[in-house]
C-alpha cells in the first residue's frame, strides 16, 4: 500500500507543478490586470480624457452607471459603455 501511495503522488506531482507554473505566469497576472483596470473605471469623472477599444480619444461630459456620455473633439456628444473604455488618455 505504501507504493500505491508513493506511486500517486509521484504522478500527480507533474501535473501540481504545471499548474502552480500556470497559475503564476498567466492567471495572476491577467487577475492583477483586471482589477487596475476596474480601479480605472470606477476613478473615471467628468472632464477625463479617455480612449475607447476602438481607438477614439474622447472627453468625459457625464458618468452614467454602465455607460460615460462623452464628447470627441468636433463637440459630437454620444454615449459609451464602460466595458469598451480602454484607457485613460495621458498626456
Amino acid at each position: 500500500m505504501d507504493g500505491q501511495s508513493g506511486s500517486l503522488i509521484g504522478s500527480l506531482l507533474p501535473l501540481i507543478v504545471l499548474f502552480a507554473i500556470f497559475y503564476f505566469l498567466i492567471i495572476r497576472p491577467q487577475q492583477k490586470q483586471q482589477k487596475q483596470h476596474t480601479d480605472m473605471l470606477k476613478a473615471l469623472k467628468k472632464g477625463d480624457t479617455i480612449v475607447t477599444s476602438g481607438g477614439l480619444i474622447v472627453e468625459i461630459t457625464k458618468v452614467e452607471e454602465s455607460f460615460f456620455a462623452v464628447k470627441n473633439i468636433d463637440g459630437v456628444t454620444m454615449r459609451v459603455s464602460k466595458s469598451h473604455i480602454s484607457s485613460k488618455w495621458e498626456d
